[in-house]
C-alpha cells in the first residue's frame, strides 16, 4: 500500500512584540523629576548638567523629601557662545520676568550673582560678564521659560565686541528652534547717526513714567521707599 505523504508543518505564529511605553511624564508643570532633573520649558535638564541651585537641598535625596524645592537652578549650556556660558532659570515655568513672584525674582538674581562669582573662580582671566534676559518671544526668547544668560568675557574674545549680541539673538537649544526664530525688523542706527534728545523731551518721558508709577504701583513704591530708608 502506498504510504501517506507527511503533511508540511504549518508555520507557527511568531509572538508579537509589545510596543515600548514611555512612562516619563512630559508635563511642563512638573518642576522636579524624581532623579533630580529639572524642566527648562519642554526640555528635561539632567541632574548631571545642573551645578548650582538656590537652596542647600541639592542632593537627590533631599529633593525627594518634603523640603520645599529650590526656587532657581543653573545649568551648563548645550551650545555655549563663549566658554563658561551658562543659564539660570526659575523652577516655575513662566515666560516673563513679570510672571515671577517677588521671592522668585529675588532668588533668581541672587543666584545669578552667585554664579558670576563661581565663574570668576573657574576662569580667572575673566574681566567682565554679559548678563542677558530675552524677556519674551519678540525679544528673541527661544524657550518660553524665563532664563538668564551669564557669559564670562575676556578682552578680544570677539573681533567686534557687539557681535556677542548677535550671537545671543541667534542662540537656541536646537537647530530647528534657531531656524524658527522670527527675524527682527528693528533697525538700529549707527552711533554717529543718533541725535541727542532735548532735556524737555526726556523730562516729558520721565513724567509719564512717574505718573504711571504713582498711579498703579503704589505698593511697590512704598516698599522701595521703605527699603531705601532702612539702608540709610
Amino acid at each position: 500500500q502506498p504510504q501517506p505523504q507527511p503533511q508540511p508543518q504549518q508555520p507557527q505564529p511568531q509572538p508579537q512584540s509589545q510596543p515600548q511605553t514611555n512612562n516619563n511624564n512630559n508635563n511642563d508643570d512638573d518642576d522636579v523629576d524624581p532623579k533630580g532633573s529639572m524642566r527648562f520649558g519642554k526640555f528635561l535638564i539632567p541632574e548631571a548638567s545642573i551645578f548650582c541651585r538656590s537652596s542647600t537641598s541639592t542632593t537627590t535625596a533631599a529633593l525627594a523629601t518634603s523640603q520645599p524645592p529650590p526656587a532657581a537652578f543653573c545649568f551648563v549650556n548645550l551650545r555655549p557662545i563663549v566658554r563658561g556660558h551658562v543659564l539660570v532659570a526659575p523652577n516655575r515655568i513662566v515666560p516673563h520676568l513679570s510672571d515671577l513672584t517677588a521671592d522668585e525674582y529675588t532668588d533668581l538674581w541672587n543666584l545669578v550673582r552667585t554664579v558670576q562669582s563661581l565663574l570668576q573662580r573657574a576662569y580667572p582671566e575673566t574681566t567682565a560678564f554679559n548678563v542677558a534676559v530675552q524677556d519674551g518671544r519678540a525679544a528673541g526668547q527661544s524657550v518660553p521659560h524665563v532664563h538668564v544668560h551669564v557669559l564670562p568675557r575676556v578682552p578680544n574674545d570677539f573681533s567686534r565686541n557687539d557681535d556677542v549680541y548677535d550671537a545671543l539673538d541667534a542662540w537656541a537649544p536646537t537647530d530647528r528652534m534657531a531656524m524658527a526664530k522670527e527675524p527682527t525688523d528693528m533697525e538700529v542706527p549707527d552711533d554717529a547717526d543718533r541725535i541727542d534728545r532735548t532735556v524737555r523731551m526726556m523730562a516729558d518721558e520721565a513724567a509719564l513714567y512717574q505718573a504711571l508709577f504713582e498711579e498703579g504701583f503704589g505698593d511697590e513704591r512704598d516698599e522701595h521707599r521703605e527699603r531705601t530708608s532702612n539702608k540709610e
